[in-house]
């Protein structure tokens, strides 16, 4: 499932966090690529656990946390800190998976790379190309959204992100593990719980049925999660 997130960060905020990456130091985008990523990537990223880099992550963080579409589509366990890259100049992104597990330099921190996600820092007419596209089996599916968006989809699934010819491309870059390891399981409990909040919306939530319907929603993740 690909789910576009509107809303993780407003307007003002994504002017906080361009304002401090102006200020950033950039290094070259494969300091954090696996084998085969490293011969597909060119971009630039934010140096990884600086300051900036730190101080942006937490507010990317706080965005997340408090947001229920986010929250119920990936029903995270683990989230990676957030990492801030750029396109610029012709650079691009070909083909590639992200690898399985990521490690926190320094730190004793992993997770298995259930889902990917990017939230876009710079606006569409901002700059051409730089769509985000990604494969599944039912074929290519594009994004290149509002600054402040965040696109949500499998770590499995093949990804590339197209030449950058006008301006720059700015977005957060992050990995999760979700509670839940099963795509398909997980897809099950997010429709099931965005059909109860329809439900609570037109009719309470001592509504027997909502009431019944969230009762099965827990009884899932009991089933299914790893908490």
């Amino acid at each position: 499932m690909m789910l576009h997130v509107p809303g993780v960060l407003t307007k003002q905020q994504v002017a906080q966090c361009r304002q401090a990456m102006e200020k950033g130091e950039w290094v070259d985008g494969n300091v954090t690529s696996g084998a085969q990523s490293a011969l597909a990537k060119k971009n630039m990223q934010l140096v990884e656990g600086s300051a900036i880099a730190v101080q942006l992550g937490e507010l990317v963080m706080d965005g997340l946390e408090c947001n229920p579409l986010f929250i119920s589509a990936a029903l995270p366990q683990k989230i990676f800190p957030p990492l801030f890259n750029r396109y610029s100049g012709g650079q691009y992104f070909n083909n590639h998976v992200d690898n399985a597990i990521r490690a926190y330099s320094g730190a004793d921190f992993r997770i298995r790379t259930d889902l990917s996600a990017t939230l876009f820092l710079a606006e569409p007419d901002e700059y051409d190309g730089g769509e985000l596209i990604v494969e599944d089996t039912y074929g290519e599916h594009r994004a290149k959204l509002p600054a402040g968006d965040l696109i949500l989809y499998p770590s499995t699934s093949l990804h590339r992100v197209t030449e950058v010819t006008r301006g720059s491309r700015v977005a957060s870059f992050l990995w999760l593990q979700s509670m839940v390891r099963d795509e398909g399981e997980r897809t099950i409990l997010f429709q099931l719980d965005t059909n109860i909040q329809t439900l609570v919306a037109e009719k309470g939530n001592a509504d027997p049925t909502v009431i019944q319907l969230t009762a099965i929603y827990h009884n899932l993740i009991r089933r299914w999660a790893d908490a």
